[in-house]
């Protein structure tokens, strides 16, 4: 049966959800870290930087088979000892990581770890969903999901400078010190008990025959591969060929951070009136634009202006896609939406696996074409869905 806790008072209310929002700065951190310090770990660990990205890889599929297994695993959990015990699992692991003496050590350890972001995000919104009157709900889920947003303009520039200046395992250790820091928060002010309504098989069954959905989720699946194949290895491409020091990493993915955040701002605000669908097809436009131009950036200034489209994008792209497929079928929302989740996860796995393949093949310098193959096929299947479907 679903519980939820008594009519929370406003000013504790705001301190929840500001609990939760850290708490997404946190996952955001912890799952972009690795990209950010993988110069390191590939040295330290004596593998190449093709292997350890595989680290992305593995950890993206097991966020997307994980996320929605452990959703439905959790469902009947409380939430009010749920989300600070996984965010103490998160801190916890990392410290774990720091431990690693070798690839397949912070392989697994990173899988471990991995089981934080799976639950946390999906959870904290089904808590904000449980606490948060109807008529304030969407703005309260807003400022949950900036610490994504916070994580790409302040944490995931931090890591790769804690990284690049005293090693991964600082930055690992910094991941680690804030996801203790976060549970011993959310203990304290989240009100109890929290049990939202598990998600049902006929919800999952709805969403999975559903061909514009399932068309809708696919486009996801191949921007985000697309997209990790030179996310994923923008420090070693950086690093190999424009001798990029730490503190132009660090300026380089806090500037990413900055323009998206800003992009966010501007775009969603017009989601209401153009609808989310156009905002979708800019974004697949800015990052091929992005993709075709990257080859010509010869510096990190030069990097940061070719980038300038594709952050600008980043973030609208992704709360647009996820209003798409609520308009699409509203009721089953909560479903599509897991879904898409897992998407993203899936296509970091795919997207990193394919660039670590180009690296061992020598291949680095032509990442950027391989991401346009793949934009390309999703602004194909998105044009089809608004010409045939009107989404």
């Amino acid at each position: 049966m679903q519980t939820t806790p008594a009519p929370i008072d406003p000013s504790v209310l705001k301190r929840v959800l500001w609990a939760l929002m850290f708490g997404n700065v946190v996952i955001g951190t912890g799952v972009m870290v690795v990209p950010g310090t993988l110069n390191d770990i590939a040295s330290s660990l004596n593998v190449s930087v093709g292997v350890a990205g595989q680290i992305i890889s593995s950890a993206g599929l097991f966020m997307c088979i994980g996320a929605p297994g452990l959703a439905m695993l959790v469902g009947s959990w409380d939430r009010r000892w749920l989300l600070p015990a996984v965010m103490l699992w998160y801190g916890l692991t990392h410290w774990l990581c720091i431990a690693a003496q070798s690839y397949t050590e912070l392989l697994l350890l990173r899988l471990l770890a991995m089981v934080g972001p799976a639950l946390f995000t999906p959870q904290a919104a089904a808590t904000v969903s449980q606490i948060v009157p109807l008529e304030k709900r969407a703005r309260a889920m807003s400022l949950v999901f900036l610490g994504w947003s916070v994580a790409s303009v302040m944490g995931v520039p931090l890591g790769a400078w804690l990284g690049g200046h005293f090693g991964w395992r600082s930055a690992f250790a910094l991941v680690g010190a804030l996801g203790v820091l976060n549970a011993i928060w959310l203990w304290r002010v989240l009100p109890g008990p929290i049990k939202p309504p598990p998600m049902s098989f006929a919800a999952w069954g709805q969403v999975f025959r559903h061909r514009i959905l399932m068309q809708t989720v696919a486009i996801t699946l191949i921007v985000g591969s697309g997209q990790f194949i030179l996310f994923a290895y923008f420090a070693p491409y950086l690093t190999t060929y424009m001798q990029a020091t730490p503190s132009d990493l660090a300026l380089f993915y806090a500037s990413n951070g900055a323009l998206g955040f800003l992009g966010m701002i501007v775009l969603t605000k017009r989601i209401d009136r153009i609808g989310p669908a156009p905002i979708v097809t800019l974004s697949i436009l800015a990052f091929i634009f992005t993709s075709v131009l990257w080859g010509l950036a010869s510096g990190i200034a030069s990097a940061i202006l070719v980038i300038s489209p594709w952050a600008l994008v980043g973030f609208a792209w992704n709360s647009s896609q996820q209003a798409r497929l609520a308009a699409i079928v509203p009721h089953a929302a909560s479903a599509s939406i897991a879904l898409n989740t897992s998407a993203i996860y899936l296509g970091q796995a795919v997207g990193a696996g394919i660039g670590g393949w180009l690296i061992v093949h020598e291949q680095m310098v032509n990442l950027h074409w391989a991401t346009v193959v793949f934009l390309l096929g999703a602004l194909l299947l998105n044009r089809k869905l608004r010409q045939r479907d009107g989404v």
